[in-house]
């Protein structure tokens, strides 16, 4: 029997996202070459741009006003004329509405960086523009391709994931950009796999839980039990301490090492690995999933890797960056089927079902080999 739902919509939601892409490309082969070198080569002033309108939390201090380009100076304590000019360069881009000369307004896209809107991605655009992300990309990324050693490393003297266990700011801000991923990817994870076969979800690596929420709240026999880092999970706590949420009272926390030892499964849980995996090279992989199936043992339990399955030939341009971006801060990747069977079958585990999904990701179902 098949885990995969919606599959009619699911087919749609790849056929409009090819159907998009070959837009794209029309517009991109009209450009002249030079040109459109040069537009990627700058492409930095736009993201920079972005991320100094994230950090002055320009959206959220608009609203649903509409406001010079004085008057949110004023709001923010910034210059006039050069947040002025700031917002008429994100306006162009389509980030925000410029109503009249020099007076915006919040549009579809600049509601996503409003710090509270559900669909908010303003923590992402933070952290991956913070100096912390963009000095491995400025300096070290020659010297990263020559030597095939993540420029994460090179710049910091040490790994994302060790960085983070002493860096308690920026580990803060990973943790809530991790949260708005179902932002970035849509629901599609909580929608298009029949979760109600099981009984429970152990989201490993799951930080506050807000993607075990997601599933929670559209099966309400379902439970969680969220497992991560100590400080993730102390964290996470303190965070529902002071909010609420659907589904919250179904929701449990344990700290826990996934290289060390998991939750023992019952015969209709179902661990959760969201964007986990592709964090780490293939050997600390199989390491993990090795865990994985200890944990599993004869309980006939299975596993749920969301991940992005990157196509064997003509990768698109989102999980080509997305895989550049694993290169820079980590030793991990994004996979091939392929490459996703082979350390699957290495950890000792088998893979029953690709689940499609309508979002960039996959999730594959795994049980015990």
């Amino acid at each position: 029997m098949t885990f995969q739902m919606n599959a009619g919509a699911v087919r749609r939601f790849a056929k409009a996202m090819r159907f998009g892409a070959w837009l794209q490309s029309i517009t991109e082969r009209m450009t002249p070459a030079p040109f459109r070198l040069v537009q990627i080569g700058s492409a930095y002033w736009q993201s920079k741009a972005l991320y100094v309108a994230a950090k002055l939390d320009l959206a959220t201090v608009l609203g649903t006003a509409t406001l010079t380009a004085s008057a949110l100076a004023s709001r923010v304590g910034a210059n006039e004329d050069a947040l002025g000019r700031l917002m008429r360069l994100l306006a162009a881009m389509g980030i925000f509405e410029e109503t009249a000369p020099m007076v915006f307004r919040n549009n579809k896209l600049s509601r996503c960086l409003v710090s509270d809107d559900p669909q908010s991605v303003r923590a992402m655009i933070l952290m991956h523009n913070s100096e912390t992300m963009s000095r491995p990309w400025f300096e070290q990324l020659e010297a990263g391709i020559r030597s095939g050693t993540p420029p994460f490393q090179l710049s910091h003297g040490e790994d994302l994931f060790d960085y983070l266990d002493h860096h308690a700011d920026f580990d803060q801000l990973f943790s809530e950009a991790m949260n708005s991923v179902e932002a970035l990817a849509g629901d599609g994870f909580a929608t298009d796999l029949d979760w109600a076969r099981f009984d429970r979800i152990i989201d490993v690596g799951g930080s506050r839980g807000t993607k075990s929420l997601a599933i929670l709240r559209r099966h309400p026999r379902l439970t969680a039990l969220i497992v991560d880092r100590p400080q993730v999970i102390e964290e996470a706590q303190r965070y529902w301490a002071e909010h609420h949420a659907d589904g919250l009272e179904r929701l449990q926390f344990q700290a826990a090492d996934l290289f060390e030892s998991l939750p023992a499964a019952g015969p209709k849980d179902v661990y959760l690995y969201s964007a986990v995996l592709h964090g780490f090279d293939d050997p600390t992989c199989v390491q993990a999933l090795l865990r994985l199936r200890e944990a599993i043992g004869n309980s006939g339990a299975r596993a749920a890797i969301l991940e992005i399955v990157v196509p064997e030939k003509g990768a698109d341009i989102s999980s080509a960056s997305f895989d550049m971006q694993m290169f820079v801060g980590s030793r991990g990747r994004e996979r091939t089927l392929t490459e996703w069977k082979a350390i699957i079958q290495a950890g000792g585990l088998t893979l029953e079902e690709v689940v499609r999904l309508r979002s960039l990701g996959s999730i594959l179902v795994l049980r015990a080999g």
